[in-house]
C-alpha cells in the first residue's frame, strides 16, 4: 500500500551549485519527486521540497544525507539563519491519508540510521518527538552549531539518538513529523535589522500576535533589505494575506515600507487567498502551489 507523503529537508548551503546539484540528483536518483528547490545566499541555506511513498523517503534522506555529511562543514558557514547541521532539518508531512504514526516510525528509523552510518546524532521534534519539551524545533535549533556543541560537552541538550558529541563538520540533525507549514518571508525597504526584529517580537504566536506564527527579523547583506522570516504552523488559520497585511501595518507604524515577498518552497493554494497577487511575491507562479505540483508529472 502507498503511503504518500512530503518531505522538506534543509541543508545549511546556499552558496555551492556544484553541492546544491549533487543533494538533488540523489533525490531524483531514488525515486523522489523533486517539486521545488529554493536557496538563499544571505541564510546560505536551501531547501528541497519532494514527494513520494515513504520507503523512497526513507532512502532519499540518507542519500542526501550522506552527501551533506562528505559535503558541508559547519565550522566555515556564516549564514544568518539559525542551523545546528549541515542536514539542520529533514520534516515530514503526511500527505492524503497516510496515517501519522508510519511517519513517526520512518522518521524515527532514519534518525536511528543517520546515526548509525553517518556518525550524525539526532534530535526528534514534532509528532516524533520522545522528550514533550523537543516538540518545538527551535528548542534546539536555536542554539545553533556552536552554542550546541558546547553544551553537550557539559552533558546538556543530548541527542536523543546517538553522541553524545556532535560530528566535528556535520553537526547534528533534526527529524521530525508536522502537518502543512508555510516559510515565507516579507521584504522591507531599510539598511538594518532592527525594523524587521520588531516587527518579528510583536507577530510571532509566542508573544501574543498571529496564531501559529514563528518569526525572526534579520538584513539581508547581498539585497540589501532587511526581512521577517516566518515559519506560519497554522496556515489555515493563519492565510498569508493576514500575515502580510500585518506586518505591513506594523512596518508603516515603523516608517518603513514593504517591498516583496517571498515563498521558501511551497504553499497550499488554501493559504494564498483570493488573490495572490496582492501579496507580491517574489517571482509568483501557479507551480509555487503545492496541489498544482502535486497533480501534474515533474
Amino acid at each position: 500500500m502507498t503511503q504518500l507523503a512530503e518531505c522538506v529537508p534543509n541543508f545549511s548551503e546556499g552558496r555551492d551549485s556544484t553541492t546544491l546539484d549533487r543533494l538533488e540528483r540523489v533525490v531524483r536518483v531514488s525515486g523522489a519527486r523533486l517539486l521545488d528547490r529554493h536557496s538563499d545566499h544571505d541564510h546560505h541555506r536551501s531547501v528541497l521540497t519532494f514527494a513520494a511513498d515513504l520507503g523512497v523517503i526513507y532512502t532519499a534522506v540518507m542519500a542526501a544525507a550522506g552527501e551533506a555529511v562528505e559535503s558541508i562543514d559547519l565550522n566555515d558557514h556564516d549564514g544568518t539563519h539559525p542551523r545546528v547541521g549541515a542536514i539542520d532539518v529533514v520534516p515530514i508531512v503526511p500527505l492524503d491519508d497516510t496515517p501519522w504514526d508510519a511517519c513517526v516510525e520512518v522518521a524515527r528509523s532514519i534518525g536511528e540510521r543517520l546515526w548509525s552510518e553517518l556518525g550524525l546524532p539526532v534530535y526528534l521534534y514534532g509528532r516524533a518527538a520522545v522528550r514533550e519539551e523537543r516538540r518545538l524545533l527551535e528548542t534546539v535549533r536555536k542554539l545553533g552549531f556552536k552554542r550546541l556543541a558546547e553544551f553537550v560537552q557539559r552533558g546538556k541538550y543530548l541527542p536523543d539518538i546517538g553522541g553524545p558529541l556532535l560530528h566535528p563538520s556535520a553537526g547534528a540533525c533534526c527529524v521530525g513529523v508536522r502537518g502543512p507549514l508555510v516559510a515565507y518571508n516579507v521584504l522591507l525597504d531599510c539598511c538594518d535589522a532592527q525594523p524587521a526584529k520588531l516587527i518579528a517580537s510583536r507577530i510571532r504566536a509566542a508573544a501574543g500576535g498571529l496564531p501559529g506564527v514563528k518569526a525572526l527579523g534579520m538584513y539581508l547583506e547581498s539585497a540589501q533589505v532587511a526581512q521577517v522570516s516566518m515559519n506560519i504552523t497554522e496556515p489555515d488559520l493563519t492565510p498569508l494575506p493576514l500575515v502580510f497585511d500585518e506586518v505591513s501595518r506594523l512596518a508603516a507604524g515603523l516608517g518603513v515600507e514593504v517591498v516583496a515577498s517571498e515563498l521558501v518552497g511551497l504553499v497550499p493554494r488554501a493559504a494564498l487567498g483570493a488573490n495572490p497577487r496582492r501579496l507580491r511575491i517574489v517571482g509568483f507562479h501557479d507551480r509555487m502551489i503545492l496541489e498544482e505540483r502535486l497533480g501534474r508529472g515533474i
